[in-house]
């Protein structure tokens, strides 16, 4: 009894963590937006390989440790087939690990030389060279199959060589595109004066860059590639890895520098040492060193598995972190009252970026690492993304420091503030605080709500500092001062005026779910709502329903019902309701009045290329109909809509029996 108890938490562990990791290579490789750190996914992959090493008999076929990076995407360009699998590499975090690899090496051929050189971070691709001349470039895709073709932009960047010195038959290279500091900096300098949304870091930018389409935004963000493989050959012959370099260095193209020749442990170890040392003063970012087998016959000899190379590894630097001196902490009001400390340090270049803030979450926090003004801490980077603070460093406190205390009266209007029981949250409990307001108005507005296009932040913050808001429900009587605001140059002049009110006015007819997520209920995001609307389809209804009427809406937890019921008893919330049903919002949901609910509790997987509808429409026609849409396929599914390319979950439908249909049946089930 106790094997099958330890199997069954094995087996929950294990499904649990390959969804996570499954989560986390679509966000590196198909939406090259990541969300942790190398270092955090790679501690989630060795867990993984760790328990399946011990259980091998739980190895599925799907796992993320029986695949190669991520999906080609169709939108970046031709699909292509690989004509040598652009494989990644085993990861290893420790001195031990290496010198394990070494001797590995060491027991299966005879005085291997070893090759030790930098891991860039960026994007792998495969250049193809026909007779001399460039073919085809294409990203590393799935890593087996096939990958993407981008060539067009490959093209246009400086160090990618359009014709060879000796036209080989055919030559394949495999090498990373990545941004130098410099380039990264002044791309987000011009996102920023434009107005648009900074990339994360460098890694990001240069995937982002090569895979849309547009040659010329490629050429003016200055891409660079390293070449750091040779791949096939016809017409020559190498005998070494460093042999093939020299022969590629010949032809104009830019190989990995400072690469070293080793022959024992420690020799690699120095090497790797040496490169972590200069990592901090390189133009660009890496992110480990890679060793390899020098001899190319040798590599043949040791072969690889379904994924990794067994020639080679990747030993994986910690996350980069820097000391720096925090000078401030400031407090800022969310839309629920929540205080959040942000940490406000002297500048620093984390993974090319620079860095000078960073949350300190709560009051908890603070304690537990004992933040004080004037502190030296230490700063990282969480998924090269998010600054985080990591420690304080005490040796270096400056005397008569202080512990730092969020205090119990709220920085924007003075109201008290207090810490929620059971919740390391301090709230303020001014339901009218000016902070709260913008940030519900905000939310209101924003386009998962009453999606009223155009009206963003300033016009928020000036309308609610000048008293012409005062409460969600006055966006619908600014109409009453369109004079005023002209005058005033509000909300620009009279056409943008205009727009504004007329799209505040359009938004009255919007379907209650809108409403109900634009009112900030915690909890209640659109999917919530929607489900909600469905089941009681008014909000008056919604408002008069009782704790366990509302659970009894599936997916709908304890918390969430309990801050409906809260909400809707509030004497300020029935009066804003009241405001808003006077003005004209509509309550009534007219899908459940309009449709004869045709896919009605029924749930949807989209899957490929549909014909004519794009993935938003489709959901929204399935939503219209009562259905509901999800990402991803399981027993709970009913059907999966497929279009031309469906990948992995169409093959996963398959599996479990899911009812398949194409476009063509899904707008015939809503009677369109």
């Amino acid at each position: 009894m106790e094997a099958k108890q330890d199997i069954s938490v094995v087996k929950k562990e294990l499904a649990s963590l390959r969804k996570e990791i499954r989560h986390h290579n679509k966000r590196y490789y198909d939406e090259d937006n990541p969300e942790i750190s190398d270092y955090e996914y790679d501690r989630l992959m060795l867990r993984l390989k760790e328990l399946e090493g011990k259980y091998p008999e739980l190895i599925t076929k799907t796992s993320p440790t029986q695949k190669v990076g991520g999906h080609a995407r169709r939108e970046a360009g031709v699909l292509v087939k690989h004509d040598v699998p652009m494989l990644s590499l085993q990861d290893v975090f420790s001195r031990g690990e290496v010198e394990e690899f070494v001797a590995r090496m060491q027991e299966e051929l005879t005085e291997p030389e070893l090759v030790v050189e930098e891991k860039i971070d960026g994007l792998s691709l495969a250049l193809r060279y026909e007779n001399g001349e460039l073919t085809m470039a294409v990203t590393r895709g799935d890593g087996v199959l096939q990958g993407e073709d981008v060539t067009a932009s490959a093209l246009v960047i400086e160090d990618v060589r359009p014709k060879l010195k000796i036209a080989l038959p055919y030559l394949e290279v495999r090498g990373e595109v990545y941004m130098e500091k410099e380039a990264f900096a002044a791309v987000n300098e011009r996102q920023e004066m434009l107005g648009l949304k900074p990339f994360a870091n460098p890694r990001n930018c240069a995937a982002g860059t090569l895979r849309q389409l547009n040659s010329r935004v490629t050429a003016e963000r200055r891409l660079s590639l390293f070449v750091f493989n040779l791949q096939a050959v016809r017409g020559k012959e190498f005998t070494t890895h460093t042999e093939a370099y020299e022969f590629m260095k010949e032809q104009g193209i830019k190989v990995i520098h400072a690469y070293r020749v080793c022959h024992n442990a420690a020799e690699v170890w120095e090497a790797i040492e040496a490169i972590g040392e200069r990592r901090g003063n390189l133009p660009y970012d890496i992110d480990g060193a890679v060793v390899k087998l020098n001899n190319l016959a040798d590599r043949e000899k040791i072969g690889a598995t379904s994924k990794v190379p067994r020639w080679a590894i990747a030993y994986k630097y910690p996350p980069e972190e820097k000391e720096t001196i925090l000078r401030s902490i400031e407090l800022s009001v969310g839309r629920t009252g929540r205080i959040t400390p942000t940490a406000v340090f002297d500048p620093i270049r984390l993974c090319g970026t620079k860095v000078e803030r960073a949350t300190l979450h709560n009051q908890d926090f603070i304690d537990e690492l004992d933040v004080r003004l004037g502190d030296t801490i230490t700063v990282f980077k969480s998924g090269e993304i998010i600054p985080k603070v990591k420690e304080v460093i005490l040796a270096k406190r400056p005397p008569n420091t202080l512990p730092y205390k969020i205090g119990t009266v709220c920085p924007v209007c003075g109201y008290p503030a207090t810490r929620e029981e059971n919740t390391a949250d301090i709230k303020c409990q001014n339901p009218n605080c000016p902070a709260q307001l913008e940030n519900h108005l905000l939310n209101f507005v924003s386009r998962n709500a009453m999606d009223i296009k155009g009206f963003g932040a300033s016009y928020v913050k000036e309308l609610t500092a000048q008293g012409y808001i005062k409460d969600i429900a006055d966006l619908y009587h600014l109409k009453e001062y369109r004079e005023e605001l002209i005058a005033k140059g509000l909300l620009g002049k009279e056409k943008n005026t205009d727009n504004l009110l007329k799209a505040i006015e359009d938004s009255k007819g919007n379907e209650p779910e809108q409403l109900l997520t634009g009112l900030g209920i915690p909890g209640i995001g659109r999917a919530a709502a929607r489900d909600l609307i469905r089941a009681f389809g008014t909000i008056d209804a919604l408002a008069q329903a009782k704790e366990e009427e509302i659970l009894a809406v599936p997916d709908m937890g304890e918390i969430s019902a309990k801050n409906l019921t809260a909400y809707f008893a509030g004497e300020d919330s029935q009066k804003l309701l009241r405001r808003l049903k006077a003005a004209g919002v509509n309550m009534e949901s007219r899908v459940a009045a309009e449709s004869a609910a045709a896919l009605l509790g029924k749930t949807f997987v989209l899957t490929g290329t549909l014909s004519t509808l794009d993935r938003k429409a489709a959901t929204a026609l399935i939503e219209k109909n009562g259905g509901k849409v999800t990402g991803s396929v399981s027993k709970k599914t009913d059907y999966v809509v497929a279009g031309e390319a469906a990948g992995s979950k169409l093959a996963k439908a398959r599996e479990l029996g899911i009812t398949v249909i194409d476009e063509a049946e899904l707008v015939k089930m809503c009677g369109e």
